[in-house]
């Protein structure tokens, strides 16, 4: 549902003053019914211009036989969708947690990528 220019007017601004110089202050609530949901794998993450999508799978090994391969499954177990500001406080805080899994010793640091040569032309 949208909203008319007036609702529009009167929601960006507060007391007389505009939305963009006033913050709001959250508090946190824990919840003790909220559901923890165990995850092995990235199935995938999408982002639409929107919202950023990720799929989290849980990975079920099938019943070992002797001389065969060992077969599995991978489930959904979890589908979280988030909005571009929740997916860059998402990725600053996964950044984070690198740096620190870094400076433990747990994750080396990715060697740089060289970069390709650039051919100089020299005009004839």
């Amino acid at each position: 549902m949208a909203l008319n220019d007036d609702k529009a007017a009167k929601a960006t601004s507060v007391a007389g003053k505009p939305a963009d110089t006033q913050t709001a202050s959250v508090r946190y609530v824990d919840r003790a019914d909220c559901t923890e949901t165990f995850s092995d794998s990235i199935n995938g993450v999408y982002f639409d211009g929107q919202s950023l999508r990720i799929e989290f799978g849980v990975t079920r090994l099938d019943e070992v036989k002797p001389n065969t391969p060992v077969t599995g499954r991978r489930y959904p177990a979890q589908r979280m969708v988030l909005t571009p500001t929740a997916a860059v406080e998402l990725i600053n805080r996964m950044q984070q947690v690198g740096a620190a899994l870094q400076q433990a010793g747990v994750l080396k640091a990715a060697a740089p990528k060289p970069t390709a040569a650039v051919a100089s032309v020299t005009p004839n």
